[in-house]
């Protein structure tokens, strides 16, 4: 008789695991900087699993050091925040995997806050279900028309009522307008939040370079790495400015002060921020395009950038001659740049600036940002980031949602005891100036007794 088939009454042996484990203090040395961690490469985890950037990192789409910033770290919700196909980018990680944390090793690193970091990741679900990173396509058409609009208006003005000072300052005005909306429009696409689809978005960001004259990829170089490290110096490329221009916070300003360092006089400055912040953007942003183009070799990006320039010039000289247009264009620029100097940086400078101290997600965000009392207007003219907290926990997120999950993150912080900082737009502008006065106070007493 054939031997009955059915289920073996021997045990089946469990097969051995032969992943290797690490623990955080394991991973924490391969950072990749300095003597000791030189030779041990780049490592991170996502979702406990340990992987090994060292050589990955230097053709990461989003950029090279944002990505070098979480090494040694857990990048979990970092990770999550930029990637809106986790699952597509996961399979491009798998071969770089040498490991997983090990059993006994917490989901995060002892220096982050176990219950917030499982409660945001319970609310980012709950955020994914709600369909909150989901765009409205009608919204983000209406936005670029009414940019078209403007951008329409400001040539139509000094073509039918000439170059005389009233067209003149109207028409600057409506062209600052046009061009500080089109930033906002981009700072949206670039995150991902008007197109789901990566490919698109890439795309869609390249015909925007047209219209603004930047390069998509130096733009994404920069911000990328102020979204996963805000208000870190040295890995906030927004910080960039101190120390040669302005001194950032009181940590950071109080330890210029000791080494006996100035590059100007920060106890003054709050009096010319104002002034030369803008005037200074302007060449740096122009200079840093074209110098990270080159390296880089984003020839089409660059030639995107100089047909911009040339479209405007062939636009407004014949309407105005050279001269006048030189200075209708550098006029337009610093009201551009003041606008966008002023809004950017609203949420930050008063805000808690240091070193990066590792801490998690939410700690890291919240204590970079803050809010601005929502309206209409104020929605509009800050490209809703008058609601910043929200958009640094959720880059992804399109703008208009963002008001749907701030009563969700506001539950979350009061849970935790973090504050939620918001104000007035008035008061959010005057207190970057504040903060300077303060900084610049805290360098000069530990520059002349520290």
């Amino acid at each position: 008789m054939p031997p009955q088939s059915g289920p073996s009454k021997e045990k089946s042996e469990p097969v051995p695991d032969f992943t290797q484990h690490f623990t955080w203090e394991e991973i924490a040395v391969h950072t990749g900087w300095g003597h000791g961690t030189s030779g041990k490469g780049r490592w991170l985890v996502i979702d406990r699993k340990v992987y090994d950037i060292s050589k990955f990192y230097l053709v990461h789409p989003g950029g090279k050091r944002v990505i070098s910033h979480y090494a040694g770290q857990d990048a979990t919700d970092a990770f999550a925040a930029f990637h809106p196909n986790k699952a597509l980018v996961k399979t491009y990680l798998k071969p770089l995997q040498v490991g997983e944390l090990a059993p006994d090793q917490s989901t995060s690193e002892p220096s982050k806050n176990k219950l917030l970091v499982e409660d945001f990741r319970e609310l980012r679900a709950t955020v994914e279900k709600m369909g909150l990173l989901q765009p409205n396509y009608f919204f983000f058409f209406l936005i670029f028309l009414h940019i078209l609009v403007l951008d329409a208006a400001s040539w139509l003005t000094v073509w039918y009522f000439g170059a005389s000072l009233v067209p003149f300052l109207v028409g600057a005005a409506l062209f600052a307008t046009a061009q500080t909306q089109l930033n906002w429009f981009q700072h949206d696409v670039g995150h991902f939040s008007v197109f789901r689809n990566t490919k698109w978005s890439r795309r869609f960001h390249l015909a925007l370079a047209a219209l603004k004259g930047f390069s998509p990829s130096w733009w994404n170089h920069l911000h990328n790495q102020h979204h996963a490290k805000p208000n870190c110096f040295r890995k906030d490329p927004d910080l960039g400015f101190h120390p040669v221009l302005f001194s950032f916070g009181k940590i950071l300003s109080t330890e210029l002060g000791k080494k006996k360092k100035k590059f100007m006089p920060y106890n003054h400055q709050h009096k010319y921020f104002g002034f030369l912040a803008p005037f200074a953007i302007i060449p740096f942003f122009q200079l840093a395009l074209i110098y990270f183009a080159t390296k880089h070799k984003k020839w089409f990006e660059l030639f995107l950038t100089v047909t911009y320039n040339i479209r405007i010039f062939l636009m407004y000289v014949p309407l105005m001659g050279l001269k006048t247009f030189m200075v209708y264009y550098l006029f337009a620029r610093y009201i551009e740049a003041s606008w966008f100097i002023w809004i950017s940086q609203m949420n930050h400078i008063p805000m808690h600036i240091d070193y990066d101290r590792n801490l998690d997600w939410v700690s890291t965000q919240l204590e970079a940002t803050c809010n601005v009392h929502q309206s209409l207007f104020n929605d509009w003219f800050t490209g809703h980031l008058d609601f910043q907290i929200e958009h640094h926990l959720f880059p992804t997120m399109p703008r208009h949602n963002l008001w749907k999950a701030a009563p969700l993150v506001k539950s979350l912080c009061a849970k935790h005891g973090i504050e939620y900082k918001t104000k007035t737009l008035l008061t959010a502008l005057a207190d970057i100036l504040c903060t300077l006065k303060d900084s610049g106070e805290h360098w000069l007493e530990a520059y002349l007794h520290g």
